[in-house]
Protein backbone atom coordinates (compact mmCIF):
# COMPACT_ATOMS: atom_id res chain seq x y z
CA UNK A 1 0.00 0.00 0.00
CA UNK A 2 1.60 3.19 -0.93
CA UNK A 3 2.31 6.13 1.30
CA UNK A 4 -0.29 8.57 -0.19
CA UNK A 5 -3.10 5.76 0.95
CA UNK A 6 -1.62 5.36 4.31
CA UNK A 7 -1.97 8.87 4.44
CA UNK A 8 -5.72 9.45 3.16
CA UNK A 9 -6.73 6.85 5.34
CA UNK A 10 -5.06 8.11 8.29
CA UNK A 11 -6.72 11.75 7.71
CA UNK A 12 -10.08 10.40 7.02
CA UNK A 13 -9.66 8.58 10.33
CA UNK A 14 -8.69 11.38 12.57
CA UNK A 15 -10.91 13.20 10.32
CA UNK A 16 -14.19 10.99 11.60
CA UNK A 17 -12.88 11.12 15.01
CA UNK A 18 -12.86 14.61 15.42
CA UNK A 19 -16.33 14.73 14.03
CA UNK A 20 -17.21 12.15 16.63
CA UNK A 21 -16.59 14.22 19.33
CA UNK A 22 -17.74 17.74 17.82
CA UNK A 23 -20.66 16.26 16.25
CA UNK A 24 -21.58 12.97 18.45
CA UNK A 25 -25.45 13.20 18.29
CA UNK A 26 -24.90 13.31 14.17
CA UNK A 27 -22.31 10.76 14.33
CA UNK A 28 -23.47 8.02 16.96
CA UNK A 29 -26.58 9.32 18.07
CA UNK A 30 -28.89 6.30 18.47
CA UNK A 31 -32.22 8.03 17.94
CA UNK A 32 -33.77 11.37 19.23
CA UNK A 33 -34.16 12.13 22.91
CA UNK A 34 -37.04 12.27 24.92
CA UNK A 35 -39.67 14.98 24.81
CA UNK A 36 -38.11 16.41 28.09
CA UNK A 37 -34.69 16.33 27.19
CA UNK A 38 -35.80 17.48 23.27
CA UNK A 39 -33.22 20.57 24.08
CA UNK A 40 -29.68 18.09 24.49
CA UNK A 41 -29.62 16.94 21.33
CA UNK A 42 -27.23 18.45 20.46
CA UNK A 43 -25.51 18.05 23.68
CA UNK A 44 -24.80 14.88 24.05
CA UNK A 45 -21.76 15.52 26.76
CA UNK A 46 -24.40 17.32 29.44
CA UNK A 47 -25.24 13.47 29.98
CA UNK A 48 -22.24 11.59 28.39
CA UNK A 49 -18.93 11.61 29.59
CA UNK A 50 -16.40 10.27 26.93
CA UNK A 51 -15.18 7.05 26.66
CA UNK A 52 -17.70 5.66 29.56
CA UNK A 53 -20.83 6.42 28.27
CA UNK A 54 -24.27 8.31 30.43
CA UNK A 55 -22.95 9.32 33.88
CA UNK A 56 -25.80 8.93 36.34
CA UNK A 57 -23.92 12.29 38.82
CA UNK A 58 -24.70 13.94 35.54
CA UNK A 59 -28.35 13.11 35.91
CA UNK A 60 -28.05 14.10 39.34
CA UNK A 61 -26.82 16.99 38.47
CA UNK A 62 -30.26 18.17 37.08
CA UNK A 63 -32.70 15.70 38.68
CA UNK A 64 -32.71 15.85 42.47
CA UNK A 65 -33.35 12.64 44.14
CA UNK A 66 -35.38 14.65 46.91
CA UNK A 67 -37.49 15.98 44.25
CA UNK A 68 -38.31 12.92 41.75
CA UNK A 69 -41.59 12.26 41.68
CA UNK A 70 -42.93 15.80 43.14
CA UNK A 71 -41.21 18.48 41.58
CA UNK A 72 -39.81 19.62 38.17
CA UNK A 73 -36.47 20.23 37.20
CA UNK A 74 -36.68 23.21 37.35
CA UNK A 75 -38.39 23.20 40.81
CA UNK A 76 -42.15 23.20 39.80
CA UNK A 77 -44.86 21.12 41.35
CA UNK A 78 -45.60 18.30 39.23
CA UNK A 79 -49.39 18.90 38.43
CA UNK A 80 -49.39 14.50 37.63
CA UNK A 81 -46.81 13.01 39.80
CA UNK A 82 -45.42 10.10 37.46
CA UNK A 83 -45.53 7.66 40.09
CA UNK A 84 -47.47 7.02 42.71
CA UNK A 85 -45.33 6.96 45.65
CA UNK A 86 -42.07 8.91 45.18
CA UNK A 87 -39.51 6.10 45.71
CA UNK A 88 -36.04 7.41 44.29
CA UNK A 89 -35.71 9.21 48.12
CA UNK A 90 -35.02 5.23 49.25
CA UNK A 91 -32.67 3.97 46.47
CA UNK A 92 -28.84 2.92 48.27
CA UNK A 93 -27.55 3.52 45.09
CA UNK A 94 -28.36 6.59 42.29
CA UNK A 95 -27.60 4.42 39.40
CA UNK A 96 -30.24 6.18 37.05
CA UNK A 97 -28.81 4.30 33.79
CA UNK A 98 -29.63 0.90 35.41
CA UNK A 99 -33.12 1.95 34.77
CA UNK A 100 -33.77 4.47 32.50
CA UNK A 101 -32.23 4.92 28.41
CA UNK A 102 -33.85 8.48 27.61
CA UNK A 103 -33.13 7.88 23.71
CA UNK A 104 -35.86 7.56 21.53
CA UNK A 105 -38.03 7.14 24.44
CA UNK A 106 -37.48 5.07 27.20
CA UNK A 107 -39.86 2.36 26.17
CA UNK A 108 -38.22 1.41 23.12
CA UNK A 109 -35.00 0.82 24.74
CA UNK A 110 -35.98 -0.88 27.69
CA UNK A 111 -36.35 -4.32 28.75
CA UNK A 112 -39.29 -4.77 30.66
CA UNK A 113 -38.98 -5.42 34.39
CA UNK A 114 -35.47 -3.68 34.17
CA UNK A 115 -36.05 -1.90 37.30
CA UNK A 116 -33.89 -3.38 40.22
CA UNK A 117 -35.16 -4.34 43.01
CA UNK A 118 -32.03 -4.55 44.87
CA UNK A 119 -31.36 -1.01 44.30
CA UNK A 120 -34.00 -0.06 47.30
CA UNK A 121 -33.59 0.35 51.03
CA UNK A 122 -33.94 -2.62 53.31
CA UNK A 123 -36.57 -1.18 54.96
CA UNK A 124 -38.64 -0.53 51.63
CA UNK A 125 -38.15 -3.83 50.17
CA UNK A 126 -41.36 -5.40 51.83
CA UNK A 127 -43.55 -2.47 50.99
CA UNK A 128 -44.77 -3.41 47.42
CA UNK A 129 -48.46 -2.13 47.99
CA UNK A 130 -46.46 1.14 47.93
CA UNK A 131 -46.09 1.18 44.52
CA UNK A 132 -48.10 -2.06 42.68
CA UNK A 133 -51.83 -1.75 42.69
CA UNK A 134 -52.67 -4.72 44.73
CA UNK A 135 -54.76 -7.23 42.51
CA UNK A 136 -58.35 -7.58 42.88
CA UNK A 137 -59.18 -11.81 42.08
CA UNK A 138 -61.01 -12.55 45.40
CA UNK A 139 -58.27 -14.58 46.80
CA UNK A 140 -55.69 -11.55 47.12
CA UNK A 141 -58.72 -9.42 48.61
CA UNK A 142 -58.34 -11.08 51.97
CA UNK A 143 -54.68 -10.74 51.79
CA UNK A 144 -52.80 -7.15 53.45
CA UNK A 145 -49.19 -7.45 54.09
CA UNK A 146 -45.87 -8.52 52.92
CA UNK A 147 -46.30 -9.93 49.31
CA UNK A 148 -42.77 -11.85 49.21
CA UNK A 149 -44.35 -14.27 51.30
CA UNK A 150 -45.56 -15.74 48.35
CA UNK A 151 -44.12 -13.65 45.41
CA UNK A 152 -40.44 -13.09 44.04
CA UNK A 153 -39.08 -9.40 43.21
CA UNK A 154 -37.59 -11.18 40.18
CA UNK A 155 -40.88 -12.44 38.30
CA UNK A 156 -44.59 -12.03 40.10
CA UNK A 157 -45.85 -15.33 38.59
CA UNK A 158 -45.63 -18.57 39.27
CA UNK A 159 -46.04 -17.75 43.28
CA UNK A 160 -43.81 -19.84 45.28
CA UNK A 161 -46.50 -20.49 47.38
CA UNK A 162 -48.97 -23.64 46.99
CA UNK A 163 -51.78 -24.40 49.85
CA UNK A 164 -52.90 -27.89 48.90
CA UNK A 165 -49.17 -29.09 49.27
CA UNK A 166 -50.10 -28.55 53.16
CA UNK A 167 -53.83 -28.61 53.11
CA UNK A 168 -56.64 -29.13 50.92
CA UNK A 169 -59.33 -26.00 51.26
CA UNK A 170 -62.26 -28.60 50.83
CA UNK A 171 -65.76 -28.32 52.52
CA UNK A 172 -65.70 -25.65 55.26
CA UNK A 173 -62.21 -25.11 55.46
CA UNK A 174 -62.34 -22.74 52.41
CA UNK A 175 -62.82 -19.79 54.35
CA UNK A 176 -61.52 -16.65 55.02
CA UNK A 177 -57.68 -16.35 55.23
CA UNK A 178 -57.74 -14.64 58.68
CA UNK A 179 -59.67 -17.64 59.66
CA UNK A 180 -56.45 -19.55 59.78
CA UNK A 181 -53.89 -16.82 59.43
CA UNK A 182 -54.22 -14.32 62.03
CA UNK A 183 -53.04 -10.45 61.01
CA UNK A 184 -52.74 -11.86 58.20
CA UNK A 185 -49.01 -13.22 59.23
CA UNK A 186 -49.03 -16.46 56.81
CA UNK A 187 -45.84 -17.73 58.38
CA UNK A 188 -48.17 -19.69 61.05
CA UNK A 189 -51.08 -21.04 61.32
CA UNK A 190 -53.99 -21.52 64.38
CA UNK A 191 -56.79 -24.85 64.18
CA UNK A 192 -58.13 -23.41 67.40
CA UNK A 193 -60.81 -20.70 65.39
CA UNK A 194 -63.15 -22.81 64.57
CA UNK A 195 -65.56 -25.88 65.85
CA UNK A 196 -64.21 -27.67 69.28
CA UNK A 197 -60.88 -26.97 68.18
CA UNK A 198 -59.32 -25.90 71.73
CA UNK A 199 -56.34 -26.94 72.68
CA UNK A 200 -57.91 -28.97 75.68
CA UNK A 201 -60.18 -30.92 73.19
CA UNK A 202 -57.47 -31.19 70.62
CA UNK A 203 -54.96 -32.45 73.64
CA UNK A 204 -57.36 -35.33 75.13
CA UNK A 205 -58.39 -36.43 72.09
CA UNK A 206 -55.47 -37.35 70.59
CA UNK A 207 -53.97 -38.62 74.26
CA UNK A 208 -56.83 -40.79 73.78
CA UNK A 209 -55.36 -42.32 70.51
CA UNK A 210 -51.75 -42.72 71.94
CA UNK A 211 -51.12 -39.50 70.15
CA UNK A 212 -48.44 -37.36 71.72
CA UNK A 213 -47.37 -34.83 69.45
CA UNK A 214 -50.23 -32.70 68.16
CA UNK A 215 -49.02 -29.16 68.25
CA UNK A 216 -49.05 -29.34 63.81
CA UNK A 217 -52.07 -30.25 62.29
CA UNK A 218 -51.48 -30.43 59.34
CA UNK A 219 -48.45 -32.93 59.26
CA UNK A 220 -50.83 -35.83 59.61
CA UNK A 221 -54.39 -34.08 58.56
CA UNK A 222 -54.40 -32.88 54.72
CA UNK A 223 -57.92 -31.97 54.53
CA UNK A 224 -61.14 -31.59 56.09
CA UNK A 225 -61.79 -35.71 55.52
CA UNK A 226 -61.20 -36.73 59.38
CA UNK A 227 -59.68 -40.07 58.04
CA UNK A 228 -57.17 -38.43 55.46
CA UNK A 229 -54.73 -38.55 57.54
CA UNK A 230 -51.33 -38.45 56.19
CA UNK A 231 -49.12 -41.82 55.45
CA UNK A 232 -52.80 -43.38 57.32
CA UNK A 233 -51.14 -43.83 60.25
CA UNK A 234 -51.19 -41.42 63.35
CA UNK A 235 -47.94 -40.47 65.51
CA UNK A 236 -48.41 -42.95 68.26
CA UNK A 237 -48.75 -46.25 65.91
CA UNK A 238 -52.49 -46.22 66.26
CA UNK A 239 -54.14 -47.00 62.29
CA UNK A 240 -57.50 -45.58 63.06
CA UNK A 241 -58.51 -46.71 60.30
CA UNK A 242 -57.41 -50.20 60.58
CA UNK A 243 -59.09 -49.70 64.27
CA UNK A 244 -62.21 -48.96 62.77
CA UNK A 245 -62.42 -51.80 60.14
CA UNK A 246 -61.64 -54.29 62.76
CA UNK A 247 -64.26 -52.92 65.26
Amino acid sequence: MSRVIKLLLAINLIGLAVLTFVYPNLMVGPGKLIAGHKQLESDCFACHTAFTGANSPKCVSCHKPADIGRLSSAGLPLSKPQSSTPFHQKLISQDCVACHSDHAGVRRYQIKGNFNHALLAKETLDQCQACHKPPTDTLHQQISGNCLQCHTQTKWTPATFEHNKFFVLDKDHNSSCVTCHVRNDYSRYTCYSCHEHTPDNIRRKHIEEGISKFDNCVECHRSADEDDIRGGQEKGGKDRKGDRERD
